[in-house]
């Protein structure tokens, strides 16, 4: 799977990328840039120079800065969100998948009612019970998208259970956990790759979208939603100032998707 996936020059260039923008989040206090929160009011929606290659804001903030530091709210936090995620919705899929009866019965009843409301009506309204803040934000991607996790991992733990090693399995008397972990959870592990880095973009999306709304990062920190929500005032008299955070979230997006893309066709075995 590794050698096709380095094959494929898409996939390559979107795992550069996205390692490079992360190495610059973790590295972002020890780069040579300006302070992301000083303010300096006589030097407000200055154009690109060599103080500020791509300008400053409405408050005189230097735009760069506030990008690169930007990258830790923005994408290390949906990074968290997806895996927090992940691991509740694939521990309650394999139970309910394995062990079917009334176990499934009430997990999936739960994931229908989680699932039959809009995911962005779910999460502005448990925001808004939650009040303001990042951590509400992740709470509530998490509450909402586990279910959906749920119920895909469910249908394939379904699928897997009706392979002969995993019959060999429980007739043989093999314990219940051995089976989960040793042969289930391996076999849902790759399609939990794809939707997880497919997913990735769509939390990134979320998060700032609820941050532009003013209910996730709050100011003075910089993160890539929040920025725009503040440029969207002087976007006539500066629009580099919604240019480049847009133009970000745009790139990250784009970069998970097509890596989620090009994951799908490497652990697809139809693919030559």
């Amino acid at each position: 799977m590794l050698r096709r996936l380095l094959k494929d020059k898409s996939a390559v260039a979107c795992i550069a990328f996205i390692f490079v923008v992360m190495a610059a989040g973790l590295l972002a206090d020890t780069i040579p840039l300006n302070n992301p929160n000083k303010v300096n009011v006589l030097a407000k929606l200055q154009p690109p120079s060599s103080a500020y290659p791509l300008g400053t804001d409405h408050l005189g903030r230097c735009t760069l800065s506030r990008l690169v530091h930007g990258i830790r709210p923005t994408i290390f936090l949906s990074l968290l969100t997806m895996c927090c995620t992940i691991a509740l919705g694939s521990a309650v899929g394999l139970l309910s998948g394995y062990f079917r009866g009334r176990v499934d019965e009430v997990v999936m009843r739960v994931c229908d009612m989680m699932l039959s409301f809009p995911s962005q009506v779910m999460i502005l309204a448990v925001v808004g019970v939650l009040g303001p803040g990042m951590m509400n934000v992740v709470a509530a991607n998490i509450l909402i998208k586990w279910a959906w996790y749920a119920r895909m991992i469910r249908s394939s733990v379904i699928r897997y259970g009706e392979k002969g090693y995993v019959l060999f399995s429980r007739v043989a008397g093999t314990g219940g956990a051995f089976i989960v972990f040793r042969h289930l959870l391996p076999g849902v592990a790759s399609e939990l790759l794809v939707l997880a880095s497919l997913d990735t973009g769509w939390v990134i999306l979320n998060i700032s979208t609820l941050s532009f709304l003013g209910l996730g990062v709050q100011a003075p920190t910089a993160e890539w939603g929040a920025m725009l929500n503040e440029a969207k005032d002087v976007m006539v008299r500066a629009p580099m100032q919604m240019f480049v955070p847009g133009v970000a979230i745009m790139t990250v997006v784009a970069a998970f998707n097509m890596l989620g893309d090009s994951l799908r066709d490497a652990l697809d075995p139809k693919t030559v």
